[in-house]
């Protein structure tokens, strides 16, 4: 134990660099050495508070490098408890000799990648003059979400939601130094037809991104509803959209925002124009024109937490 490397919360926040970790997310999904199963997925009660948890573990090798696991648990109520719904550790290893080069606190490890799959594939969705934003949701994904898609496009005008208002509040204070303009709303519908990029981090069970508000040119980016139960957009903007997925393996088995439309018959296994393997390897471009409502479904994958793991070990290494 002596040798191995104990990387903090508070490393990974003040070492951040979005363009440079969303560069090394796009260099792995671009790597075909890379072997990653499908995560393990289990629910279990949880009476005491009426709402199952779930853990995942999220396993990655890159052969003869590096490899590691994620051990994560989602626990919706824990609101109750004043403790994050979502709470991991992340174990780093050297994948030719198995040993452990690292321990990682994966909650914001989590973060961090999350946010920045959802800005490279909005480097390939997103209209490239893309000037405004709409975040909905206030967890601790949502200033990271707001950082990351302003790493890659020129935002000048963003707004914030949320169902506790002085949560939204909050965040536009703590980001209130950053280049853009960033404004609290108390109704979604007030901005969503205005704003270019629609991010959205929920716990929701019912869609908040709804079809008739969206207009041509727009681009959703979902990265909450983790559980086939939960959706955050509803028929109607999936119908108008161009459907893209962070993976395939992931997307059409993990979130209610896919597997609910598929299942309906809204939606076939055809529609889903590509995943980020494909856009990272140009196999598509992604957005073909300006008119386009482009959807990015992000449901997490254990690549991006070994792409993450490395830049930040690289990182403290040096």
């Amino acid at each position: 134990m002596k040798n191995i490397v104990q990387i903090d919360a508070d490393f990974v926040e003040k070492n951040t660099d979005f363009p440079n970790l969303i560069a090394d997310l796009e260099k792995m999904f671009a790597n075909k050495e890379l072997l990653v199963p499908m995560r393990h997925h289990h629910d279990f009660p949880n009476p005491e508070v009426g709402l199952e948890s779930t853990l995942l573990l999220m396993p990655a090798w890159n052969p003869g490098k590096e490899a590691g696991v994620k051990i994560a648990t989602v626990s919706p109520a824990n609101g109750k408890f004043d403790l994050p719904a979502i709470q991991a550790i992340y174990i780093y290893l050297d994948a030719l000799k198995g040993s452990i080069k690292a321990i990682i606190e994966a909650k914001s490890l989590t973060v961090k990648r999350t946010a920045a799959a959802s800005a490279l594939a909005s480097k390939y969705l997103s209209r490239r003059d893309s000037k405004s934003l709409l975040m909905i949701g206030t967890g601790a994904l949502s200033p990271n979400l707001i950082k990351a898609h302003a790493s890659v496009r020129p935002l000048e005008q963003v707004y914030v939601w949320g169902r506790n208002f002085d949560k939204a509040k909050a965040i536009c204070e703590g980001l209130s130094e950053e280049d853009f303009k960033i404004t609290p709303i108390k109704n979604i519908e007030d901005k969503i037809s205005e704003v270019d990029i629609i991010s959205s981090a929920t716990l929701s069970s019912t869609p908040l991104v709804l079809g008739q508000y969206l207009r041509p040119g727009q681009h959703v980016d979902l990265v909450g509803a983790y559980r086939t139960d939960m959706r955050e957009a509803d028929d109607d903007a999936i119908r108008k959209s161009e459907v893209f997925v962070d993976t395939y393996a992931g997307g059409l088995k993990e979130s209610g925002d896919i597997v609910i439309p598929l299942k309906t018959g809204i939606l076939t296994e055809k529609d889903i124009k590509a995943d980020l393997f494909l856009m990272a390897t140009n196999k598509h471009t992604g957005r073909s024109d300006d008119k386009q409502i482009t959807l990015f479904k992000s449901v997490g994958h254990a690549l991006e937490d070994l792409a993450a793991a490395t830049h930040y070990y690289n990182l403290f290494k040096k």
